[in-house]
């Protein structure tokens, strides 16, 4: 199969650059480390990050670059695209159930959950940083979209996924996957028993496309399991799935159920 020529190399590269110090965001990349990533010349790189860094992509601190202000200025705006998220927080605050709770939205991106947006509680919870990337078969808010999903699509992602097992809980077999998928269906949650964080229990459920060139979201909430019994799991199951409700398009859901 031919090559497909790059249409615009220097746009190509500079992604790449934001795409390499986005790999490591808590340490600084020197130029010369830049340029050995995107195998280019340290001229070359240099002129590419004194455009970025003059369009606030990246900036320069000691000991290197690190991503810029403009990137989370950018994430910001992607994410308020979305309906969903832009009613996200007051409806979060209407349940009391989820007041202390560390409640998000994630979306589907090709075999992965990326988080986009979070509510913090009163209380201090562990969740997955904002732009965080977890297998979809992992999560709670994953499997929810899966369970929302045609089954060929649910088989398309099972075939290319290479389940790494993050815990002891980690189910790593497609068929336990499939399983956990179909769970959910039968619940309108899906139920997360500490198979990606050790000790905690994330429970979510799909967040269907608003538009129909949006992606799938869900939302979902993670709670240590050992605050946990299958009484609580009901009650905040029950106002994840409020919170889903209120947060999907009445005329999208009409039209699915013809």
């Amino acid at each position: 199969m031919p090559d497909v020529k790059d249409p615009a190399p220097a746009v190509s590269r500079a992604l790449r650059v934001l795409t390499v110090l986005g790999a490591s965001p808590a340490q600084p990349m020197t130029l010369t480390t830049i340029a050995r990533e995107l195998g280019i010349a340290k001229s070359s790189t240099s002129n590419l990050c004194a455009a970025l860094e003059q369009g606030r992509m990246i900036r320069r601190v000691e000991g290197g670059y690190v991503l810029g202000m403009r990137t989370a200025e950018l994430g910001g705006q992607f994410a308020l695209q979305f309906h969903q998220i832009r009613e996200f927080f007051p409806v979060v605050e209407e349940e009391a159930e989820l007041a202390g709770e560390l409640v998000q939205i994630a979306a589907h991106d090709d075999l992965d959950t990326l988080y986009l947006v979070r509510y913090e509680g009163r209380e201090r919870r562990l969740g997955s940083p904002l732009g965080t990337r977890l297998p979809l078969v992992l999560t709670a808010t994953g499997l929810a979209m899966l369970s929302a999903m045609p089954e060929a699509a649910v088989e398309d992602v099972l075939a290319r996924t290479e389940i790494p097992a993050l815990t002891a809980r980690t189910s790593t077999s497609a068929a336990a996957i499939r399983a956990q998928i179909e769970q959910a269906r039968e619940r309108g949650v899906a139920i997360d028993e500490g198979a990606s964080t050790v000790g905690v229990t994330g429970i979510a459920a799909p967040l269907p496309p608003w538009h129909p060139a949006d992606p799938m979201l869900a939302v979902g909430t993670a709670i240590p399991s050992a605050e946990l019994d299958p009484a609580r799991i009901e009650t905040i199951s029950a106002a994840i799935l409020r919170v889903a409700a209120a947060l999907t398009n009445p005329l999208g859901a009409a039209s699915r159920r013809r």
